[in-house]
């Protein structure tokens, strides 16, 4: 499966999030591995959900090869989610009893014994290890030896318009390994994996924005442009920074200082540290200290074609930036992935957790849930247990694109934002007004309406839906214990089950691209040179590094003590004043902006485009009055960074 980001430039928005899991994964529950009768256990869910027999073109050639990777359960899984429970509950006697990665490894990881075993078993069968880490071991063979040692067939399957391989049935291992292994990923091929090295690209050509804008929310009336819900709208603001965030999100006077942030994405811009250092003394945020920005990188590169790797650079731009905005004296470590692909992006969270290099992990990336298999979220909830219970807590976007249908004609949500494991923040539209007051948020959902052109009137206001902050009820994870009491039942079981299902987001921060945030970033120019530019961005991607440094305040408040897994702890202040309770429409009215654009994201000289974008209108998800699926629980408001002192 591969993991995809989406700018959010012209009128989209800057963000990714991941996969779906075809069997129920709840909360403190290990992965399936039944006894088929034969002397082998099943792994559950290695033969994906496409592999379908309506599909089936017929056995893979025995000489093909195949690379997979074996995961190891460790010493004792159950007790491994058992305690990450426990260690993340507020009402739990082990609350806060973090272990050290050492301490971890010692009492969960994988035993030598273990791993020898599984050395042995996969070498019998024929095939090569290639590579042994604490959480896995890589494997080559042909078909032949695959099938032989994970007693299942591969087989073709058509899927997309594509031929992919993939198991004829779950794969099994066998029982003498006594619970060894934990899954296999890599059974199937779809995506095509490509297997050679590229070296990193230049940055992407230029992205500016036009004018007018607003300086804060409301502060420029679109006084010549047609009305919008019957009132006359501003200009979108020229994008927050972060003194307009941190009042927003009740900071005070906490600064991060002590507390370290972790950031994940793809490939690694070149000049991260130029663009943030320039940034910072441009908008007031403090400048860095020596060591207070690092980066932890893979030694090559691979599939930067294929996963767009300059695109990744903004990515990385705007997580750094807005982490340092939020938590100005915070440490940040930037932790790259060798590729979109979950191996290498698995690498990068493990990397964090196996070093404890942070207790707090903000991941703009994801997928869509039916791409996701449960072998995947079993490797991916097996590293977030493992942080869990080193005090460490993952932050995801929840995605950009509403309730998927406009993206894949599925409702659905993303992944891993739907592990019962990690944080799931969804996106809103923010108005700060003036002397940096918060205003209000709406849901973030935006319908975009091109002027007329005589300039009279919106063409088909109020528009085609664009974008907007992913959530929902997953199909394959079950409800977690903390949101039960929480979540209305009718969203719980809003996909038609018998039983309440893991619903996102749960918490949420300024999404919307045109309340967005302004970014600094080293950017291709048409003459050929690499210059610093300005531009305002949003997205989900833009939320969770928002939440992650207000998460850094919080946990500074509290005198540095890890928060760790945070969502007990959240829905634990469900309904108090620390949250914004947002709604779609917090002023008894319908909202909207109005965005003038370069038609060539450059200058007026091709042109310029005049649109309204509606605030609060998110596919077919609402922002209401207590939880929902664009926002959860709400927005951090005064006081929620304080909360933290007291538990």
């Amino acid at each position: 499966m591969r993991s995809t980001r989406a700018t959010a430039r012209a009128g989209l928005s800057l963000a990714a999030t991941l996969p779906l899991l075809a069997g129920a994964l709840a909360l403190g529950t290990p992965a399936a591995h039944a006894a088929d009768g034969s002397g082998r256990h099943s792994l559950a869910g290695t033969k994906p959900v496409w592999a379908k027999s309506s599909a089936d073109k017929g056995a893979a050639g025995d000489s093909s090869k195949v690379s997979v990777r074996v995961y190891l359960a460790g010493r004792d899984a159950a007790g491994l989610q058992a305690y990450a429970r426990a260690v993340s509950d507020p009402d739990s006697a082990s609350y806060g009893k973090y272990l050290s990665a050492k301490e971890a490894d010692a009492r969960y990881g994988a035993t030598k014994a273990q791993v020898e075993s599984v050395t042995h078993w996969l070498k019998s069968a024929g095939l090569t290890v290639t590579g042994t880490t604490r959480h896995y071991l890589s494997v080559t063979g042909d078909v032949a030896a695959v099938e032989k040692a994970f007693g299942t067939q591969l087989h073709n399957y058509a899927k997309g318009g594509k031929t992919y391989r993939a198991p004829a049935a779950d794969a099994t291992v066998p029982a003498a390994l006594d619970g060894a292994v934990l899954t296999v990923t890599g059974l199937d091929n779809a995506p095509h994996k490509a297997s050679h090295s590229d070296t990193l690209p230049p940055p992407d050509a230029v992205f500016r924005n036009s004018g007018p804008f607003s300086s804060y929310y409301g502060s420029n009336t679109a006084t010549s442009l047609p009305k919008a819900y019957g009132q006359k709208i501003p200009y979108a603001v020229k994008g927050y920074t972060g003194k307009q965030l941190r009042a927003a999100y009740g900071a005070g006077k906490a600064t991060g200082k002590g507390v370290t942030v972790a950031i994940t994405d793809a490939y690694a811009s070149p000049t991260i540290a130029a663009d943030a250092a320039t940034y910072a003394g441009k908008h007031g945020d403090a400048s860095y200290k020596r060591g207070q920005l690092n980066q932890v990188l893979p030694s090559e590169y691979t599939r930067t074609e294929e996963c767009g790797a300059a695109g990744w650079y903004g990515e990385e731009t705007l997580d750094v930036e807005a982490v340092h905005a939020v938590a100005p004296k915070a440490d940040i470590v930037y932790v790259g992935a060798a590729s979109c692909y979950d191996n290498d992006l698995l690498d990068s969270l493990g990397k964090i957790v196996d070093g404890h290099l942070a207790d707090i992990v903000s991941n703009s990336w994801g997928d869509i849930e039916a791409n996701q298999t449960p072998a995947l979220a079993a490797a991916y909830d097996q590293v977030f247990q493992l942080g869990a219970i080193e005090g460490i807590g993952f932050y995801f976007s929840s995605g950009d694109n509403g309730d998927e249908v406009d993206n894949t004609g599925t409702k659905q949500v993303d992944t891993p934002a739907n592990s019962a494991w990690v944080t799931a923040v969804g996106g809103t539209s923010l108005a700060v007004g003036k002397h940096d007051k918060y205003l209000w948020e709406t849901g973030w959902g935006t319908r975009r309406a091109a002027l007329s052109d005589d300039g009279r009137s919106w063409a088909d206001f109020p528009g085609a839906f664009t974008s907007g902050a992913g959530g929902g009820t997953s199909r394959t994870v079950a409800q977690p214990y903390y949101q039960r009491g929480v979540v209305p039942k009718s969203l719980a079981k809003a996909n038609g089950t018998a039983a309440p299902m893991r619903t996102v987001p749960d918490i949420s921060a300024v999404g919307d691209p045109n309340t967005g945030f302004k970014v600094g970033q080293t950017q291709a120019f048409p003459d050929g040179s690499y210059r610093y530019s300005e531009y305002r961005i949003g997205g989900t991607s833009l939320a969770a590094p928002v939440i992650a440094g207000v998460q850094a305040l919080a946990q500074q408040e509290r005198g540095g003590r890890a928060i760790g897994f945070a969502n007990p702890a959240i829905y634990d202040r469900y309904g108090s004043k620390v949250y914004h309770d947002v709604v779609d429409r917090p002023t008894g009215k319908d909202l909207a902006v109005a965005r003038v654009d370069f038609a060539n994201s450059l200058d007026a000289s091709e042109g310029l485009i005049t649109s309204v974008r509606s605030l609060g209108k998110d596919s077919s998800l609402k922002a209401v009055r207590g939880y929902d699926p664009v926002t959860g629980v709400g927005s951090p408001a005064g006081g929620y960074v304080s909360s933290f002192k007291r538990r």
